[in-house]
């Protein structure tokens, strides 16, 4: 038996769709299927402005342009977290100042940030690891405070809340995934998410190369002109039309993940009990969206050591991020902090198999088998 750490689920309506923005004649951006979408996440969630992108990578970089950044400006990014975050400021000059995760969970320590904020910050860059909400009032009142700029990556975290309110409508940007790796994809794909609305023309023009078309197109200026800078940041509506079919889907989407979710956290809660190792530790403000299941080992060695053991017997259970401080490109910009607890996610943390159409058998074996290596 091979057990995959993640099999992309499909609903069965995706050619469907990317058959009628064929038809459409429309398969480049702003089609049909990317005004649903669009439309889908400003309803539901009530979300500022939406613009699909080609993937949260691109999100997170329109972002950086949107907000102006450039050399000389510093920006608080989590250590612990996908080199994208981090990638889009860097790219535009910033100087990167990590912050660590919390010793119960690898989000980011919102305590430890007011000391980082100098008159060079100009954003705060929050990550919701495993669609877990950062302690959103707590980094939104830093933000007022010191007058910075707040993006959310929230790349993990679609449906998933704070104290009842989406992810993603906090930050000034927020900016998610629809890689397969996601709860809801579209092979590749991302959003941002604008809830400040003074960035909401100029949105719309950096996405669209540094030209007015959108407003062309509407009738609004008479010619088509470059008027910014820009980039190429725009998903096919094809793209869009597989989004489409994935989010008319969510809720049972969201409800078959969070039934796997439940029976990892009560299948292996003898790992806690008996001091094997850490799972999952959710806030109480947290409405997470059953993106990953992790465990926490106790050592670097015996996290491997465990990949090792179920790699044999044919399960494929994933560790995740390195700590972006000690990487080998930034390591000698990074200002020599120790940042412990995101070198521990770093070391220690193991993902398991989680994908919609996990088989109940399957993930009986998983939980089987990483009990059995505790206890032979």
């Amino acid at each position: 038996m091979q057990i995959p750490f993640n099999k992309p689920y499909f609903t069965g309506k995706e050619t469907t769709y990317i058959k009628a923005a064929v038809e459409q004649m429309v398969i480049a951006s702003d089609g049909q299927f990317t005004q649903k979408c669009q439309h889908f996440f400003e309803q539901q969630y009530g979300f500022g402005k939406c613009l699909l992108t080609t993937s949260c990578t691109s999100a997170l970089e329109l972002a950086a342009l949107l907000l102006d950044i450039a050399p000389g400006d510093e920006v608080i990014v989590p250590a612990y977290t996908f080199v994208s975050t981090a990638n889009a400021f860097v790219r535009r000059g910033a100087k990167v100042v990590f912050a660590d995760s919390t010793p119960t969970h690898p989000n980011v320590d919102v305590t430890q940030i007011e000391a980082l904020i100098t008159p060079q910050t100009k954003a705060i860059v929050v990550v919701h690891y495993a669609g877990v909400a950062c302690h959103m009032n707590a980094v939104m009142a830093l933000a007022n405070k010191h007058q910075v700029f707040v993006i959310e990556d929230a790349a993990q975290a679609i449906h998933s809340f704070y104290a009842g309110k989406p992810l993603g409508s906090f930050g000034h940007l927020a900016a998610f995934s629809f890689h397969e790796t996601k709860n809801i994809i579209c092979g590749e794909g991302g959003m941002l998410v604008i809830n400040d609305d003074r960035f909401t023309k100029r949105a719309e023009i950096i996405s669209r190369k540094g030209t007015n078309r959108a407003a062309f197109f509407r009738g609004e200026v008479s010619q088509y002109e470059w008027v910014d800078v820009g980039g190429s940041f725009l998903p096919p509506d094809t793209s869009a039309a597989f989004l489409y079919a994935q989010l008319e889907r969510l809720v049972d989407i969201q409800t078959q993940r969070q039934g796997i979710w439940q029976r990892y956290q009560q299948g292996l809660a003898i790992l806690e009990q008996k001091g094997h190792a850490n799972l999952p530790q959710i806030p109480d403000y947290a409405q997470p969206n059953a993106h990953i299941f992790y465990i926490i080992c106790k050592s670097n060695a015996e996290r491997n050591l465990l990949i090792d053991y179920l790699k044999k017997r044919g399960i494929q259970a994933v560790f995740h991020y390195l700590s972006l401080h000690q990487s080998p490109f930034y390591q000698a910009q990074h200002d020599g902090r120790s940042l412990p607890q995101s070198d521990k996610y770093a070391d220690c943390l193991l993902r398991l198999p989680f994908f919609y159409e996990l088989p109940l058998p399957q993930q009986q074996e998983v939980i089987r088998r990483v009990i059995q290596y505790f206890e032979p």
